[in-house]
C-alpha cells in the first residue's frame, strides 16, 4: 500500500516543473488573468493526464473543479473590466461549445470509442483556452494519439480493438498550444 502511495505521489512530481516553465515563458508577456488561466489549465490538464494514464478515466469531480475554478477567476474580471470580460466570455463560450461539441459528435459516432470523460474534459479545457487555442490543442492531441496508436498497433503492443488513454495526448496538445 505504501509503495502505491509513493508511485501516485511521484506521478505528480512533474507538475511544478511544467508550472515553472509556464511562468518562465509567459511572465511579462501576459496579463495576470491570462497567466492564471493558463496556469490552471496546465495544472488541471496534468492531473487529468496522470489519472487517465493510470485508470483510463477522468473523474467528473475534476471537470467540476475546472468549471468552478474558471467561474471563480472570471467573476472578479466581470466587475473590474466588464468589456474585457465580455470578450473573454464570448471566446471561452465558443471554445467550450466547439471543443465539447466536436468531441461529443465523435463520441456518438464512434459508439463510445472516445470516453465521456474526454468529452467533458475537452469542453472544460475549451473555456480556458478559447476558440482558436482549443482547436489547436485538439488537433495536436488527436494527431499525437493517432500516431502513437498506430505505432503501438504496428509493433503489436496493442490490438486494433484496444484503447489508449486520450487525456495525456490532449494534455500534450494543450502544452504545445500554450507554450508555442
Amino acid at each position: 500500500m505504501r509503495g502505491e502511495k509513493l508511485k501516485s505521489a511521484l506521478a505528480y512530481a512533474g507538475l511544478p516543473v511544467v508550472g515553472g516553465a509556464l511562468l518562465f515563458v509567459h511572465i511579462g508577456r501576459l496579463d495576470s488573468f491570462s497567466l492564471l488561466r493558463l496556469a490552471l489549465i496546465v495544472i488541471f490538464g496534468y492531473i487529468a493526464a496522470v489519472r487517465d494514464a493510470y485508470s483510463k478515466r477522468i473523474a467528473n469531480g475534476l471537470v467540476i473543479a475546472m468549471l468552478a475554478a474558471w467561474a471563480t477567476i472570471m467573476t472578479p474580471i466581470l466587475f473590474l473590466d466588464t468589456n474585457a470580460a465580455i470578450d473573454h466570455l464570448a471566446d471561452s463560450a465558443l471554445g467550450f461549445v466547439i471543443s465539447g461539441g466536436l468531441f461529443l459528435v465523435v463520441y456518438l459516432i464512434s459508439r463510445k470509442g472516445l470516453g465521456g470523460g474526454d468529452v467533458k474534459f475537452m469542453a472544460a479545457a475549451g473555456l480556458y483556452l478559447g476558440f482558436e487555442s482549443a482547436l489547436s490543442a485538439m488537433l495536436y492531441g488527436t494527431i499525437l494519439a493517432a500516431v502513437t496508436g498506430l505505432a503501438l498497433i504496428l509493433f503489436k503492443k496493442i490490438g486494433r480493438k484496444d484503447t489508449i488513454p486520450l487525456a495525456p495526448f490532449l494534455y500534450s496538445g494543450i502544452l504545445l498550444t500554450v507554450f508555442l
